[in-house]
């Protein structure tokens, strides 16, 4: 510590680019600094460095972290506590641009893994970004002592020392995480797609929050004929509504809980914190939102079991096209999300095409079907669960059409959740359906597509340009890539860590002979193997802002980039 100081002392008052010489490594009492990145601007993107405090020091008991899932949560409830003892100890902004700004990756309502926190048997290191105080861009030495050999001990101090820190609390992560992975593995051997615990908390505060609704409201229940019971490991006894695969329909009145049941169960893919509401709201972790996307880039998807028979011979085996309607998009939505594999599809009626979804009897004796090139979903939905496996949750309040092809179909009335296939079945069969099945004999043909050297070039100016910005877009070389669609990506970090993965890809898997589903899966495994430091740009800097996404949200960046070329 004496060292850095020393330096800190002695660049006081010159240049910015002084603050390179403070790159290294420092001892302090209970832990080891590590300064990896200096940043060469008061404006530029902030300083990186490492905390690491020995496991002999730290103490967390081995059962906080001994399995994956308990590393997880202990790690995600870290770096919440680390954020929050910054927000106690630091000044905060001091300075000219981000200086004095001290921050770690604390994520939002879902636990991720990240490369905020590592928690192994030899130590638990936290990586933080900092703004080094400048005046103008004069180093502020004396400021910087203090963040660094004193609002920083303290933060380690209440938040990485076990000793220090609300056990309980922490255990609450560690708990529930395990319990969450238990749910997911009960789930597949009961032949589940997804557990909606009673008592969860579905609706949230408002479009721009994902914090739960306080005041009034409904938690859900479980209709009785759909409740399964479930022995947690650390919670105990819960009771939930198990929906089985097949073909399950959402309905209800406009403003009773249909979208917002379908939301729980599209963020069900991922864990939730303690406190959020769906902690037990927990879905396949491969089920993919589908909805109708108009104007993006389709390459050489086979659309035919839904798209055939266009004008002039258009090719639907291999469709491409640089500005696709809604129902061209969501057909192809639908056949990436097979291509890269999914169990479970997730439709709301507001967000698709309406001709995708269904072809009424009074359309089909008006427009011949030889004359119409597209199979409506309603026709298709019970073949890709016959001929797939694949199950799907449909939000329909339009089209009674459905209840013939519906294995489940739950009513929301007022938020509360009623299992009424029987009636709806019945209806069916009081009120046959006119319309003509137009689905053929079976589901059709998923092709995989070999990704392309020609068509996957990071590269802009000679140099490689991949980065992430914000939640919903990707510069990759020439490229932005467009995320806004994509509804289950729900953190800064996951967009980033696509980004580093798509150029890790490009680097060491696109090679002209690898599919798409090949490159995907190749990269998991190494970070499966090596974890998500892997991806850091740059040799012995390790990135503190990356989180896990998942392979169903990579494979739909890359079948957005607008130069993608397969085969």
């Amino acid at each position: 510590m004496e060292k850095l100081l020393q330096s800190l002392k002695r660049i006081d008052g010159k240049g910015y680019k002084a603050y390179k010489d403070i790159a290294g490594v420092y001892q302090f009492r209970d832990y080891t600094l590590y300064i990896d990145y200096v940043q060469g601007d008061p404006f530029a993107s902030p300083s990186r460095i490492r905390v690491r405090v020995p496991q002999s020091l730290a103490r967390f008991p081995a059962d906080f972290w001994h399995n994956k899932p308990r590393r997880i949560g202990l790690e995600d409830y870290l770096s919440r506590r680390i954020a929050a003892m910054i927000g106690k100890h630091s000044r905060g902004i001091r300075g000219t641009g981000k200086s004095g700004l001290m921050f770690i990756d604390a994520g939002g309502q879902e636990i991720l893994e990240r490369t905020a926190v590592v928690v192994n048997a030899d130590y638990i290191e936290a990586r933080i970004s900092l703004g080094l105080p400048a005046r103008g861009r004069t180093v502020m030495g004396n400021v910087a002592a203090a963040m660094l050999t004193e609002e920083l001990p303290r933060i380690v101090a209440d938040s990485i020392l076990f000793g220090n820190i609300p056990a309980k609390e922490a255990l609450s992560y560690v708990e529930l995480k395990e319990d969450q992975d238990f749910i997911r593995a009960e789930m597949k051997r009961r032949n589940l797609v997804c557990f909606v615990a009673n008592g969860s908390i579905l609706p949230r505060q408002s479009g721009v929050s994902d914090k739960p609704m306080a005041g009034r409201v409904v938690p859900f229940v479980s209709p009785p004929d759909l409740t399964v019971d479930m022995q947690l490991p650390n919670r105990g006894p819960v009771k939930g509504m198990g929906i089985p695969e097949g073909v399950t329909l959402i309905v209800g009145g406009g403003y009773h809980g249909k979208s917002t049941l379908l939301k729980a169960i599209e963020r069900g893919v991922y864990d939730h914190i303690p406190g959020d509401g769906r902690e037990l709201v927990i879905t396949r972790a491969d089920a993919v939102k589908i909805r109708a996307e108009d104007g993006r880039r389709v390459e050489k998807v086979n659309i035919t079991p839904f798209i055939s028979n266009l004008p002039h011979g258009i090719d639907t085996r291999a469709f491409s096209t640089d500005d696709a309607s809604g129902s061209t998009s969501q057909a192809a939505n639908i056949m990436e999300a097979l291509e890269i594999g999914t169990g479970l599809l997730l439709l709301d009626e507001d967000t698709s095409a309406t001709n995708f979804m269904i072809r009424d009897a009074r359309m089909q004796a008006l427009v011949a079907k030889e004359k119409e090139p597209i199979t409506p979903f309603v026709d298709k939905v019970r073949q890709l669960y016959r001929d797939k496996g694949v199950s799907t949750i449909l939000v329909m309040g339009g089209s009674g059409d459905y209840f013939d092809v519906a294995d489940l179909v739950i009513m929301m009335d007022e938020y509360v959740a009623y299992n009424i296939t029987d009636r709806a079945k019945e209806v069916a069969r009081l009120r046959p359906n006119q319309r003509l099945a137009e689905g053929g004999k079976g589901f059709g043909a998923t092709e995989p597509r070999v990704v392309l050297i020609s068509g996957f070039r990071p590269e802009k100016g000679g140099k490689p340009k991949v980065d992430a910005k914000g939640l919903k877009t990707i510069i990759f070389g020439t490229s932005s890539v467009d995320l806004s669609f994509l509804e289950q990506l729900v953190d800064t970090s996951q967009t980033r860590a696509i980004a580093a993965m798509i150029f890790y890809m490009a680097k060491k898997y696109i090679d002209n002979r690898h599919t798409l589903h090949q490159a995907v899966d190749a990269v998991f495994r190494d970070i499966e193997e090596k974890g998500l430091d892997i991806l850091a740009p740059f040799s012995g800097q390790h990135p503190g802002d990356l989180a896990m996404p998942r392979k169903q949200e990579v494979a739909a960046a890359v079948n957005r980039l607008r130069t993608l070329a397969v085969k």
